[in-house]
This record gives C-alpha cells, sequence and structure tokens, in this order.
C-alpha cells in the first residue's frame, strides 16, 4: 500500500503545474471508464458535467476526473484531458463519434501568481496531467494543490488510502484550499484522531475546537476532492458515498462548506470487487470515505512547501 489512491487497482493520477502561474491540474484515470457520483455542498461551486453524474442520466460511466486550479478558467483543463483521451481512442461512443466523459472542478488560486496570459493556460496543463498519470505521484504544492492555501498555511495536494473488513480499498485524493483551518495554534491537525502511522506529523489530537476557529478572510477557496473503491457500486450508490465523504471534510476543515467555498466531491467505483453485504459495506464504504478524505486533507496541508508550509512553521 502506497496511501495513495492510486492503491485501488487500475486508477492512475497526473499532476501538471505551472510555478509562474502558481496553479495547477490533478487528473485521475484508469485503465477502463469508471462509474462515478458527485455531491456539491459549497456554496459556490465551479463544475463541468456533474449533472451527467445523476443516476438517471444516460452516461453511467466516466474516463476521467479533473480537479484544476484557475477558477472558471480552469474548467478547460478538461479540454485537454478529453483531447488525450481521444487520442488514445477512449470515450463514450455516439454515433460515429467517440466522447470522452470528463466531469471536472475547480478551486480559486487566482490571486497567487502571474496573470498577464492571454490564452488559457488551462487545456494545456490538463493534457499535460493526463500524460502523466501514472501510480504514484508527488502530494503538497503541486497540481491542483499547486498554489492552494487555507487559514493561515499553505494547502496543498493530499491523498490516503484504507481496507475496509471486506475487503474493499478505498482512497482519497484532495486539492486542499480552503477557508478555513486545518489545525490548532500549536500545528495539531483536527484529523488528528484518524491518522495512520504518523502520516501527517503524530503531533497528537488537538484540544476541543475553538467556537469561532480562525479562517484565512478571503473569497479565494474551495476544496475539492475525489474518493474512490474498488467496490462494485451503481451510481447512485456513489453518490450517497460522496455525501457521507464530505463527513470527512468537516471533520478535518473547521469551519467546512461556508458560502465562499465551492466544496465538491466525486465518487469513483472501479467495480473489480462485488459486494456480498450490501448494507454492511455500504455503511463501512461510507465511513472510510470520510475518514480516508479526512486523512487526506492532513496530507496535503502536511506535505506542502514554500515559506507559509506546516513543515516551515510546526515541523
Amino acid at each position: 500500500m502506497k496511501n495513495l489512491i492510486t492503491d485501488i487497482a487500475g486508477l492512475r493520477v497526473g499532476n501538471a503545474s505551472d510555478d509562474a502561474l502558481k496553479s495547477g491540474v490533478t487528473v485521475l484515470t484508469g485503465d477502463r471508464h469508471f462509474t462515478a457520483g458527485v455531491h456539491v455542498m459549497g456554496g459556490a461551486p465551479g463544475t463541468r458535467e456533474t449533472d451527467l453524474l445523476a443516476p438517471d442520466r444516460l452516461v453511467q460511466e466516466v474516463d476521467a476526473l479533473v480537479l484544476s486550479g484557475g477558477s472558471a478558467f480552469g474548467l478547460a483543463a478538461a479540454d485537454g484531458v478529453a483531447m488525450g483521451l481521444r487520442a488514445d481512442g477512449r470515450g463514450f461512443p455516439a454515433g460515429p463519434a467517440t466522447v470522452p466523459i470528463v466531469p471536472a472542478a475547480i478551486l480559486f488560486d487566482l490571486a497567487n501568481g502571474d496573470q498577464s496570459w492571454t490564452e488559457n493556460p488551462y487545456p494545456a496543463l490538463g493534457r499535460a496531467a493526463y500524460h502523466a498519470a501514472g501510480d504514484t505521484f508527488d502530494l503538497g504544492s503541486v497540481g491542483a494543490g499547486c498554489g492552494a492555501t487555507v487559514a493561515g498555511l499553505a494547502g496543498g495536494l493530499g491523498s490516503a488510502s484504507t481496507v475496509t473488513a471486506s475487503g474493499h480499498t478505498v482512497g482519497a485524493l484532495v486539492a486542499m484550499n480552503a477557508i478555513g483551518s486545518v489545525c490548532d495554534e500549536e500545528g495539531r491537525f483536527w484529523a488528528a484522531p484518524f491518522e495512520e502511522n504518523a502520516e501527517f506529523g503524530g503531533q497528537g489530537t488537538p484540544p476541543r475546537a475553538p467556537k469561532e476557529p480562525p479562517t484565512k478572510l478571503a473569497q479565494h477557496n474551495t476544496t475539492i476532492a475525489i474518493v474512490a473503491t474498488d467496490a462494485k457500486l451503481t451510481q447512485a450508490q456513489c453518490t450517497r458515498i460522496a455525501v457521507a465523504a464530505h463527513d470527512g471534510m468537516a471533520r478535518a476543515i473547521l469551519p467546512s462548506h461556508t458560502l465562499f467555498d465551492g466544496d465538491a466531491i466525486f465518487c469513483a467505483a472501479t467495480g473489480d470487487k462485488p459486494s456480498h453485504h450490501p448494507v454492511a459495506d455500504a455503511i463501512a464504504l461510507g465511513h472510510a470515505a470520510a475518514t480516508t478524505l479526512a486523512r487526506a486533507i492532513a496530507r496535503g496541508v502536511h506535505t506542502a512547501s514554500g515559506p507559509d508550509a506546516w513543515k516551515a512553521r510546526y515541523g
């Protein structure tokens, strides 16, 4: 186990970053298409093709999921991913054409770097991230987490994985850019009760959370994530796992799901392992998605780099 979402066999992740732009793109794809759902809790979301993920829609599987910086401009990253998939002959058959299905979500990091560009840089970043996809990838200030921030600290790209008692693997991938805080004034993460093997510093559990936790008091926010499993799930079941995963976001970020965050979570299911106990497994998968996402959020901040990084302050 790599403690990454790619511990789920067949899934791959790629990052592309632009240091001048201080932004980037992260792509999740697979050896084949996979079932996906989505749930949005934030008050300021930016998404593409999420309506297609409703259980009553024609298309039940997707070819990739995209997390991107760049606010609305970043939605164009999915164009680059789609072109990469098209070149590989992948997509949904539609008459004489093959159309890649690439839902996406974005965060706001436009206040960070050089904004003098006249041609949208995100399609090229999306295609580069797609071509970089593999079963190992960097965390921290890379990809969609390149320019991410949280209250008082650099944000970042995080990932984690776990295996349930039923033998299903659950993973999480998150670009952490929240208005809220992820740790107390001593650097102890709110997600500490779920930490495994000192994966984000082993700082211990913080005391009671403050009634009014610090925020970065900016409208440059949004945490976007993907949870995934090798369980065989329908689109409706994926949607319910995405709903449950928001509990992990709320455990790791204080406050979460504000009017100024566009918090959105996708759920992907490869379907490699059937469920023999549907009710018990559904409960376990939802819980695992939430706790694994909480861990991924803390890891994203813990591995970030730069003068405002967690390690620069508390490491």
